[in-house]
C-alpha cells in the first residue's frame, strides 16, 4: 500500500538565529524548531535534562490534602490499600507507591482488578475487598477519576480515597479526600501530560519533602516511571522527557531486580532506550493482564530476591508467548475471513466477530488488520452472554464519535479519538457492523484511507556524518511529540549492489552525488523494481548505526521509496 508522504512544516525564519546560538547543523536546528525548541535556553534544557527541572509537587491541586491524609493514616496506624489498573501504567504505579509507603508504614497491601471479572478501573469487588479486610484508605493510581459512584459507595463504608489519575475528568468528580490530576480545569500544575505513574511519583516526591526524606526515597522508582511513560504513549516532552531520560539511565545502570530479570529473559544485549522499553518490557507486563492476572506484574516489580524475581519474570514471559500465539492465530483467521467476504475491498470499515477469539488480544489484532486494510477496525469476541471487543482508528479519524453515533446498538462503550471498547448483544452484531460502516463512510475522507508517512526534513547524504548522528542521538529519548527524526533524500540511485534478502526485505547500497550508504528496508521487496530500473528515486529513512565484526558505521533504515518526483 503506497503511503502519503507528508513533510512537516517548519518556521524557516527561526532556524538561522538558533543555528547561530548552537553552532550545529541547520537540519538539526530545523528539527528542534519543529519541536518548539527555538532558543538557547530551551535547547540547553532539552539536550541537558536535570532532575532539578522537575516541578514542585505542591503546585498540583489537592497535594496538601493528599499528604495530610496519608500522614493521618500513618499516625492512626490505618490499613492502606494501593489500588491500580492492570496495564503497564497501573502496575508500575502500584509497585512504586506500595514500596514507597511500605518503607514508611504498615499495614499496607495492594490490589489489581482482574481484567475480565472486574473490568477497567475501580471495581465494587475491590472496594468490598477493602472493607472486608479493614482498609480505611485507598490510594488509587491510573484510575478513579471517572468512578464517582463507586468512590461514593466506598465513603458509605468508611473508606477514604486519594485519587492519582491522568485521564480527562468528567463534569462530576468523585468524592475523594484528594484528587491529584493535572488535567483538572482548576489545577495550576504547569505540566499536564503526566501518566498515572508520573502523578504517583509527584505524590511520593511531596511526601518525601514533607518528611525530610532523601531524594533517593522516590528516585529509586524512576525506572518504573520510564516504563510507564513508554507504554502509555504520553508525550515525551517537558517533565515526561526528564523522567524518561533518567529512568532509562537507571534501567541501563542499576535496574529494579524485576526489570533486570525481564531483560535477561529477553536476551537484551544493547543499551535500552524508550523504544526497547515499548517493545521488550511493556508487552511482557501487559500480557499478564491480557492472558491471566496482572497481580504478578506488581509482584515482579516489588520482588527484591533475584531468583524469585526470575520466577515471576518467567510467568510474564510465558503469558507473552501465549499472547503472541493467540494474536498471530486470530490475525490469520480474521484476514482469511475478510478475504472471503464479498465486496470487502469496497468497504470503509472493518468489523470481524468470532466467539472463540481471546478477549485479551482483540485490540492488538485490530491494529494488525489496519496494517493490511487501512481503515477503522473493530474486532469482537464472545464475553459471557455478550459480544465485546476493541476498536482502533486510522490517522485523523475520530473513532469515538463514529461509535457514539451507533450507540443504539450497544450496551456500553468507552474510549477516545483513536481507540475504543464496546459491549453489545450477540444478535445485534450485524446491525452494529452495518451502522458503523454507514457512519465511517459518511465521515471519513479519501485521504484518511491512505496511510500517512510523516517526514521531518529533507537531507543530503553528504550531511549525514558521525558528528551529525551524535547530536541526533542526544535528542533521545524519542517518543510522541519527539519522534525519532525521519528524513527524505531525493534523486538517489542504486549502485547495482542492492539485493533482496529473505524474500521480503531489501539490503540497500545506494548513492547520492557519489556518497554511498548501506541500509536495510524491511518488507519492501515488492518495491525492488524501482531500484533495478536504474532511474533516480526518493527514499524516506531513519539513521542508525551498524556494528559488524567490531566496526561501527552509519546506515540508513529505509521506510519507503518512490520513483523520483
Amino acid at each position: 500500500m503506497q503511503k502519503r508522504w507528508n513533510i512537516l512544516p517548519v518556521d524557516e525564519q527561526k532556524i538561522p538565529a538558533l543555528q547561530d546560538a548552537l553552532k550545529i547543523s541547520p537540519t538539526i536546528c530545523s528539527l528542534l524548531v519543529q519541536r518548539g525548541i527555538d532558543d538557547f535556553e530551551k535547547a540547553k534544557q532539552f539536550f541537558r535534562p536535570s532532575i532539578e527541572d522537575l516541578h514542585s509537587p505542591w503546585l498540583m491541586k489537592d497535594m496538601r490534602e493528599a499528604v495530610d491524609r496519608l500522614l493521618l493514616a500513618f499516625e492512626n496506624e490505618e490499613s492502606i490499600l494501593v489500588y491500580g489498573d492492570y496495564d503497564v501504567d497501573g502496575t508500575t504505579s502500584v509497585a512504586s507507591m506500595f514500596q514507597f509507603l511500605h518503607a514508611l508504614h504498615t499495614p499496607i497491601d495492594f490490589y489489581i482488578p482482574h481484567r475480565y471479572r472486574e473490568g477497567y478501573g475501580i471495581s465494587k469487588a475491590g472496594i468490598d475487598f477493602a472493607k472486608e479486610n479493614g482498609f480505611t484508605l485507598i490510594v488509587s493510581l491510573d484510575c478513579g477519576i471517572k468512578s464517582a459512584d463507586l468512590i461514593a459507595y466506598a465513603k458509605t463504608l468508611g473508606i477514604d480515597f486519594i485519587v492519582c489519575d491522568h485521564h480527562l475528568p468528567d463534569d462530576i468528580l468523585p468524592p475523594a479526600v484528594a484528587i491529584l490530576n493535572p488535567k483538572q480545569i482548576d489545577c495550576p500544575y504547569p505540566y499536564k501530560e503526566l501518566c498515572g505513574c508520573g502523578v504517583g511519583f509527584k505524590l511520593m516526591m511531596a511526601l518525601s519533602e514533607e518528611l525530610g526524606l532523601p531524594t533517593s526515597a522516590y528516585l529509586q522508582y524512576i525506572d518504573l516511571a520510564a516504563i510507564a511513560i513508554a507504554a502509555d504513549i504520553v508525550p515525551v516532552t517537558g517533565e515526561n522527557r526528564t523522567l524518561a531520560y533518567f529512568g532509562i539511565e537507571k534501567v541501563n545502570s542499576n535496574p529494579t531486580v524485576g526489570i533486570k530479570a525481564l531483560m535477561e529473559l529477553a536476551s537484551v544485549k544493547k543499551k535500552m532506550n524508550l523504544s526497547s522499553l515499548v517493545f521488550v518490557i511493556a508487552p511482557r507486563v501487559n500480557a499478564a493482564g491480557r492472558m491471566d492476572d496482572a497481580k504478578k506484574a506488581v509482584q515482579l516489580f516489588i520482588e527484591q530476591d533475584a531468583t524469585k524475581a526470575m520466577e515471576f519474570a518467567k510467568m510474564l514471559h510465558s503469558d507473552n508467548a501465549d499472547r503472541r500465539e493467540a494474536d498471530a492465530n486470530i490475525t490469520e483467521e480474521a484476514l482469511a475471513l475478510l478475504e472471503s467476504t464479498p465486496n470487502n475491498h469496497l468497504k470503509r470499515s472493518t468489523l470481524v466477530y468470532q466467539e472463540h477469539w481471546h478477549k485479551g488480544v482483540v485490540g492488538i489484532v485490530a491494529s494488525r488488520l489496519i496494517d493490511t486494510y487501512y481503515r477503522p477496525t473493530i474486532v469482537l469476541t464472545k464475553s459471557g452472554e455478550y459480544a465485546a471487543g476493541s476498536a482502533r482508528s486510522v490517522s485523523g479519524f475520530n473513532l469515538y464519535e463514529a461509535i457514539h453515533a451507533c450507540r443504539e446498538h450497544l450496551l456500553g462503550y468507552g474510549g477516545h479519538f483513536a481507540a475504543a471498547g464496546m459491549t453489545l448483544e450477540i444478535n445485534k452484531v450485524e446491525a452494529f457492523a452495518a451502522a458503523f460502516e454507514r457512519e465511517v463512510s459518511a465521515r471519513i475522507t479519501p485521504s484518511q484511507l491512505i496511510p500517512e508517512l510523516i517526514i521531518d526534513a529533507p537531507i543530503q547524504f553528504k550531511d549525514i556524518t558521525p558528528g551529525f548522528y551524535k547530536i541526533l542521538c542526544q535528542m533521545e529519548p524519542f517518543g510522541p511529540d519527539n519522534m525519532r527524526p525521519v528524513f527524505v533524500a531525493r534523486g538517489v540511485t542504486d549502485t547495482g549492489f542492492s539485493k533482496i534478502v529473505k524474500e521480503q526485505h531489501i539490503k540497500f547500497v545506494v548513492k547520492q552525488n557519489h556518497i554511498i550508504f548501506n541500509g536495510i528496508g524491511f518488507n519492501l521487496a515488492e518495491k525492488f523494481p524501482i531500484l533495478s530500473s536504474q532511474e533516480p528515486f526518493d527514499i524516506v529513512f531513519t539513521i542508525d548505526e551498524n556494528e559488524f565484526q567490531g566496526n561501527t558505521s552509519l546506515q540508513i533504515k529505509v521506510i519507503d521509496l518512490l520513483v523520483a518526483q
